[in-house]
C-alpha cells in the first residue's frame, strides 16, 4: 500500500524532472504540480517540469502528504548540491570579504596571467560558481581555462562545456594551446553523442536540437559548464537559448559566466544570468519589481568579478560622432517615409512589429535604394559616378530604388574618404553595419583596398581565409562586417585601429563589444585607436545615439566603470528589431509621434 502512495521523482535524459504517481493519487499529484507553473502533464499520473524551476521550488514537493516520496539517486544527490551551494551563496553576501582560494594549476600551465586576472580568478574559486564581468579584451577566456585548470589539479572536475558564439570558437582554440604546455583536446561539437574531450565547444543555435546529448556529456564526468558572451540567455527561460542553459546548469559540477556586458538594458538582463550561476537562488537576488540597481548592488556585487577598462592599461580610445547631411532627395524621400509610418503606426504595435519600422528608417538614413526589392539583400547598389542630375521629385516610389544613379549616399562616401584617408597613411580599417547590402555595396565602391567581406552566411573555410589576409595581407586595408556576426569572440587590435559605423542599433552592449575587437588587453603603448559613428541628421541616428548614451551611462553605474560614462557622453564632439525593449520602445514612439524623446 506504501508503494502505491509513493511520489517517485527522478531525473531524465533530457536534464528535466519526471515525477510520478499511481493513478488513484492523481488529485494530489496535480496539488503539487501547482506549485510549478511550468510544468507539463506526463501521462495522466506523472508530469515533468525543467530542473531549474524544480530545484528553485523543493519545499513545493514536502507538500506531498498522500505517502513517502522517493528520489533516484542522481537527482538526491543534485538536490543536496544545490542546498549546499544555497548556503554558501548566503555566506558569499553576508561576508565582508572573500576569503581567497589557494591556487593550485595543473604542472603543464604556461598561461601568464596579469594581476587582474589572477585577481578573479582567486575570487571566482572561492565563490565555488561564478561570474566574470570583465571588459571585453580583458583575457575572460584565459581566466576559465585558469578555472578549468584549478578543478582538474584539486578533483573537482576533469573537463569543461563551452557553450560560445561561433566568433569565440579561435579564441577558445588558440588559448588552450597558450594555456597548457601539452595542449588540450579541444572539440567544437557537431551533433550527436559528445565525444570525451578536456574542451568541448558548442554554439547557442545547437542547444535545442542537442539539449539531451549535452546533458549526457555533462552525467558522463564532473564537468565544468562555462557560458562565453552569456548575455545570449539573458531572456532565461522565455528564450530558447536561456531555457537549455537554465536546464543544463544544475547538472555540472561548476558553473561559470562569462560577459563585457552582462547588462545591456537594466537590471532584468542579469536574472537569468545569476539564476543559471545559482540555480533556484539567483534570479531572487534581484527582487521582483523594478528596482534601481543601488537597491540591489549590496547583494550582487559580491557575487561577481569584474575588470574594467581602466584596469587594462589601454592607451585611450578616440569616439568621435560625425554628422552628415543627406542630399535634397534622399531628405525626401526620408521625411515621406517617416511621414508614412507615423500615420500607420500606433502605440498599440507589437515591438516586434515597431522593430521592422526602425529597420525601415535605419536603412532609409543611410538610402532609401535599401528598401527596394533587388535580386539578393547582397546585391551592392549601383550608385553611377558621376550622378545624373536630379529629376523633378514626385513618384517618390521610383526614386527610392533609382536614387544610386541620381545621388550617392553621404555615409557611404564618407566611409569610403575615412578608409582611402587611412589606407593613405597605412592604417586599415574595420567598417560596420547592420545591413549586408551597405558593406557589399562598399566592397564594390573601392576595391583598390581588396576589402573583405564576413557576414553571417559566409563559410567558417572562407571566414578563417579572409580574417587572415586582412590581417596579414599588405595590400588589404578594409573589413566590412556586422556586429552581429563579427562583434564577439575576434581579436583584430593588433593589425587593426580604425572602425567606422555606417549604422547603428539599440543594443548598447552590442556595440561595445564591436569596439573591443580593436581595443583590447594587448595593444602596444601609444597606439592610436579611433572610431567613427557616421549619424544622419534629422533621422532616427539620433534617437539611436542618445539611447544608447543613456544606455552606457547605466551600466557605468552598475558596473563601476567610469570608462564607459566616457563613452556615454558621445553627443559632445542592431538583429535591429530583436533588442527593443520597453523603453527603447517608448521611445521610438515618441519620435514617431514627433514628441521629445530621450
Amino acid at each position: 500500500m506504501t508503494e502505491a502512495r509513493t511520489l517517485r521523482l527522478s531525473l531524465t535524459l533530457r536534464g528535466t524532472v519526471l515525477a510520478e504517481t499511481a493513478v488513484e493519487n492523481l488529485s494530489a499529484l496535480r496539488r503539487i504540480q501547482l506549485d510549478f507553473p511550468s510544468a507539463d502533464s506526463f501521462g495522466r499520473s506523472s508530469f515533468e517540469i525543467d530542473l531549474g524551476s524544480f530545484l528553485g521550488n523543493l519545499a513545493g514537493i514536502a507538500k506531498w502528504t498522500a505517502g513517502p516520496v522517493d528520489w533516484s539517486a542522481p537527482l538526491h544527490d543534485l538536490a543536496i548540491s544545490v542546498l549546499d551551494d544555497a548556503d554558501h551563496l548566503e555566506e558569499l553576501r553576508r561576508a565582508h570579504e572573500i576569503e581567497p582560494t589557494e591556487l593550485s594549476l595543473e604542472a603543464d600551465w604556461q598561461g601568464e596571467l596579469t594581476d587582474f586576472q589572477n585577481r578573479d580568478l582567486v575570487k571566482l574559486l572561492a565563490m565555488r560558481h561564478g561570474a566574470n564581468f570583465s571588459v571585453p579584451g580583458a583575457g575572460k577566456t584565459r581566466v576559465a581555462l585558469g578555472f578549468l585548470s584549478h578543478l582538474r589539479a584539486t578533483g573537482r572536475a576533469k573537463r569543461a562545456l563551452v557553450i560560445a558564439p561561433k566568433s569565440a570558437y579561435e579564441s577558445w582554440i588558440n588559448e588552450a594551446g597558450v594555456a597548457f604546455s601539452e595542449g588540450r583536446r579541444v572539440v567544437v561539437y557537431s551533433g550527436g553523442t559528445a565525444p570525451d574531450c578536456d574542451v568541448l565547444i558548442v554554439n547557442y543555435e545547437r542547444l535545442a536540437s542537442s539539449r539531451t546529448h549535452l546533458a549526457g556529456f555533462l552525467g558522463r564526468g564532473r564537468t565544468l559548464l562555462i557560458l562565453d558572451e552569456a548575455h545570449r540567455m539573458k531572456r532565461g527561460a522565455n528564450g530558447v537559448y536561456g531555457a537549455v542553459c537554465l536546464s543544463l546548469g544544475p547538472l555540472a559540477a561548476a558553473r561559470l559566466v562569462l560577459s563585457g556586458t552582462p547588462a545591456p538594458n537594466g537590471l532584468s538582463d542579469l536574472k537569468s544570468i545569476f539564476e543559471f550561476v545559482w540555480p533556484g537562488r539567483g534570479s531572487r537576488l534581484l527582487g521582483t519589481g523594478a528596482a534601481e540597481w543601488s537597491a540591489v548592488s549590496s547583494a550582487v556585487k559580491p557575487l561577481f568579478t569584474r575588470t574594467t577598462k581602466s584596469e587594462l592599461g589601454l592607451p585611450p580610445l578616440s569616439v568621435r560622432i560625425q554628422t552628415v547631411a543627406l542630399p535634397p532627395i534622399h531628405r525626401e524621400i526620408y521625411d515621406a517615409l517617416l511621414g508614412q509610418l507615423r500615420r500607420s503606426v500606433s502605440e498599440h504595435e507589437r515591438i516586434d512589429d515597431l522593430g521592422k519600422v526602425i529597420v525601415y528608417l535605419l536603412m532609409a538614413a543611410t538610402s532609401p535604394a535599401l528598401l527596394a526589392i533587388g535580386s539578393s539583400q547582397h546585391e551592392p547598389l549601383q550608385f553611377r559616378v558621376p550622378p545624373f542630375t536630379a529629376p523633378q521629385s514626385g513618384q517618390l516610389r521610383s526614386l527610392m530604388a533609382e536614387l544610386p544613379r541620381y545621388e550617392m549616399s553621404p555615409k557611404l562616401l564618407e566611409a569610403v574618404r575615412i578608409a582611402r584617408e587611412n589606407a593613405r597613411l597605412g592604417r586599415k580599417t574595420l567598417i560596420w553595419s547592420t545591413f549586408i547590402r551597405n558593406l557589399s555595396t562598399l566592397q564594390a565602391l573601392m576595391p583598390e583596398l581588396d576589402p573583405q567581406l564576413v557576414v553571417g552566411g559566409t563559410s567558417d573555410e572562407d571566414r578563417t581565409a579572409r580574417l587572415d589576409r586582412f590581417r596579414n595581407n599588405a595590400g588589404t586595408f578594409v573589413l566590412l562586417s556586422n556586429p552581429a556576426t563579427l562583434g564577439e569572440g575576434v581579436s583584430l587590435h593588433h593589425e587593426c585601429h580604425d572602425a567606422v559605423y555606417i549604422d547603428r542599433d539599440f543594443a548598447a552592449g552590442r556595440f561595445l563589444q564591436s569596439l573591443d575587437r580593436i581595443h583590447r588587453l594587448g595593444l602596444k603603448p601609444g597606439t592610436e585607436t579611433k572610431a567613427t559613428v557616421l549619424v544622419a541628421e534629422g533621422t532616427i541616428d539620433e534617437l539611436v545615439l542618445a539611447r544608447l548614451a543613456r544606455k552606457l551611462d547605466w551600466m557605468s553605474d552598475a558596473l563601476d566603470d567610469p570608462s564607459l560614462s566616457v563613452l556615454a557622453d558621445l553627443e559632445e564632439e542592431r538583429e535591429s528589431a530583436g533588442v527593443l525593449d520597453a523603453s527603447d520602445a517608448e521611445a521610438v514612439w515618441a519620435f514617431l509621434g514627433s514628441r521629445e524623446y530621450s
